[in-house]
């Protein structure tokens, strides 16, 4: 200002407005903007750090253009909490954490609080820098806080990149764009995306990218070339879903990423009562266009639906829609929502696995204290098996139900039965690698681990937690130790990594990284101890389990 009041006034005046027009892109509201500073309010905090990132870019772009002492770089936080609204202002801790959190940061950088990190992690294609518990002015407890790495992210693969293209047709179906009127139709064109990548999943001549993989790209404009490079498939099906009514309108593409040319691309218009037959016409246009040749158990399970009924099927959705947001709240009414699918529907076997799903997170998780909620679980899945015996993830679920009560060879069985039935099933490959580990097999389970990490190339923690249990069964510690510190940058707060951890260093008698681990799991668990381990770690081998608790006494846990 000192130097230069008129052009410093007419760079923040243009950069601001530049701001302005980001966030109501993004559907966001500038609720106020004192001096050099700016208050955004969003309704979606997936918007709000993808607006942030553009406005960064885009600031950083024309500070490109500038000589240094003429440069204009902003901080920028972000929180994700309640707010009390007052007229056009809104204030609170809500605010005041993001203004702490954009305190941290550099000039041109993002932080972003734990809130944010936790909702955003596996929706966006950026990577994420953990700075730890931060003490923040006027807030009573310590705010985790992440730095926003705005490089597109790479893939946390198993293999070197770039991924080389599987020996098979290779496809990647990115979410399908709700053109719904009502945002709130959001669930229902995931759901079609989700149906669609488990139909081609289970046809044997197909590599099919997982969900987790392709959902980071939700909401983002992106290139086909680009996804094909980064997942490492030749093809990508994208498309759009409007629902209205009785009617729904969905378009799709098959497009080679390599060539660039569309391969397919089809519109249809129907009433909502055939939206199954749709979704068949779909996948068969796929199959056909890729020039796939079905088995007959394939043909057969490509046109099978697990129910009829439209309103059972949209219940499903939605609770599909809550599942996935994982949390206790989030739990609950997913439960709600597959139980109103089954009273609709009491034959829909797919609805029970789902339900089977939310007791096994409350045993897991710690979210209940019903004592009974595996049994539940299991009761679940087998009912949904005795309904439909062709559906593949009532057996990965009964699988995931049988370790943790310790039947080793029956959870293996069930596991390879949903392989059998969907052979690109990445999270059966990672739960089987999983089922090995602990049933004294670790030396096989790498391989299952590994094959996962290239259905599923933007892996899920608990996939980087089973791949660094493979490791340390195997005596790899330092392979280990370097794998579960990346999964600790993406959720410091996975309680099997800290403990994993702390076994490790136990073991290694590296006392004082040991202590710090057992201080993170009292931290996230403050009940957790050596009897817990002993009653609930389903190693197969006495021996193993008296070993790990040996190193975790070690280490301090108590």
């Amino acid at each position: 200002m000192g130097e230069d009041e008129v052009g410093t006034i007419q760079t923040l005046t243009a950069y601001r407005e530049n701001m302005t027009i980001f966030i109501q892109q993004y559907g966001g509201r500038v609720v106020d903007s004192p001096g050099d500073n700016l208050l955004a309010e969003f309704s979606s905090v997936v918007d709000a750090v993808q607006c942030a990132v553009e406005i960064q870019q885009e600031l950083g772009a024309r500070n490109a253009q500038l000589p240094d002492h003429r440069k204009m770089e902003f901080r920028m936080g972000i929180n994700l909490g309640d707010v009390i609204v007052e007229g056009d202002r809104i204030y609170g801790d809500g605010v005041n954490i993001a203004a702490r959190v954009e305190g941290l940061a550099e000039g041109g950088g993002i932080c972003i609080s734990g809130s944010v990190y936790d909702d955003v992690e596996n929706k966006l294609a950026l990577r994420f820098e953990y700075l730890g518990e931060q003490a923040v002015k006027n807030i009573k407890k310590p705010v985790r806080v992440y730095r926003v790495r705005m490089e597109p992210s790479t893939a946390l693969s198993a293999v070197d990149r770039p991924l080389e293209l599987p020996d098979k047709p290779s496809i990647a179906v990115l979410p399908f764009v709700n053109m719904s009127d009502d945002p709130k139709q959001e669930y229902f064109s995931d759901g079609i995306t989700e149906d669609l990548i488990t139909d081609l999943s289970k046809i044997s001549g197909l590599f099919v990218i997982a969900r987790n993989s392709v959902f980071i790209y939700k909401g983002r404009s992106v290139k086909v070339e680009e996804v094909g490079r980064d997942l490492g498939v030749r093809y990508v099906l994208e498309g759009s879903v409007r629902k209205a009514g009785d009617r729904v309108r969905i378009t799709a593409q098959l497009v080679d990423a390599i060539k660039g040319y569309h391969l397919w691309a089809e519109r249809y218009d129907r009433e909502l009562r055939d939206i199954f037959a749709l979704q068949d016409e779909v996948a068969q246009k796929i199959v056909a266009a890729l020039a796939v040749t079905l088995t007959e158990d394939e043909q057969r399970r490509l046109v099978h639906r697990e129910t009829e009924n439209l309103e059972a099927f949209d219940y499903y959705l939605r609770g599909e829609e809550y599942k996935n947001r994982f949390t206790k709240e989030a739990n609950i009414q997913a439960r709600q929502m597959f139980e109103k699918a089954i009273d609709l529907d009491p034959r829909f076997a797919l609805a029970y696995t789902e339900l089977a799903l939310t007791y096994v997170d409350d045993w897991c998780m710690g979210w209940s204290e019903d004592p009974q909620s595996l049994e539940r679980g299991l009761e679940c899945a087998q009912r949904a098996i005795a309904l439909d015996d062709l559906l593949p993830r009532a057996h990965r679920t009964l699988g995931h139900i049988y370790l943790w009560k310790k039947r080793h060879e029956e959870a293996i069985a069930a596991v390879e039965k949903a392989m059998a039935l969907d052979p690109n099933d990445a999270d059966g490959y990672a739960e089987l690698g999983r089922i090995l580990t602990f049933a004294g097999r670790a030396h096989e389970a790498d391989e299952q681990v590994k094959t996962a990490m290239r259905l599923n190339p933007h892996v899920p923690v608990w996939y980087l937690y089973a791949l660094g249990q493979v490791h340390a069964l195997t005596g790899r510690y330092e392979e280990a130790i370097e794998v579960l510190k990346r999964a600790l940058i993406r959720n410091p707060d996975f309680l099997p990594t800290h403990i994993l951890l702390a076994f490790i260093y136990g073991e290694k008698g590296r006392k004082e990284e040991a202590r710090a681990e057992v201080a993170e799991i009292r931290r996230i668990s403050p009940h957790y101890s050596l009897e817990v381990v002993r009653e609930t770690v389903p190693f197969k081998d006495r021996t193993v389990l008296e070993g790990a608790l040996e190193a975790l006494r070690r280490a301090g846990l108590k």
